[in-house]
């Protein structure tokens, strides 16, 4: 399924929504100079395993990239993303523990 994410930066968040506009999940921010923590994602029932997550951790990770920000990634679910995808380790501050 393809998703279309768009940052929302006045609510600190990024939101997926399917071809219709129908929300599927949101990831949730916080920007703090160069630094983005990471809080919360969450996909809608309906939208579980269709890659929602996956597209939103993807928006957020490259728009953090393209601001030259640091991850900090305090949501255990992109925290798992992360270790998955080895290809964003340099912006990922990965001393930080994460709360389970």
């Amino acid at each position: 399924m393809e998703f279309v994410v768009a940052d929302v930066p006045d609510k600190e968040r990024f939101e997926a929504r399917d071809a219709e506009g129908v929300l599927a999940g949101v990831l949730t921010y916080q920007v703090t100079g160069p630094i983005m923590a990471c809080t919360h994602t969450r996909v809608e029932p309906a939208f579980e395993g269709t890659g929602a997550a996956d597209a939103l951790a993807r928006a957020a990770l490259e728009d953090a990239r393209a601001k030259s920000r640091t991850v900090v990634p305090i949501d255990p679910l992109l925290g798992e993303w992360l270790d998955r995808h080895r290809e964003y380790d340099k912006i990922v501050a990965r001393s930080t523990r994460r709360i389970k």
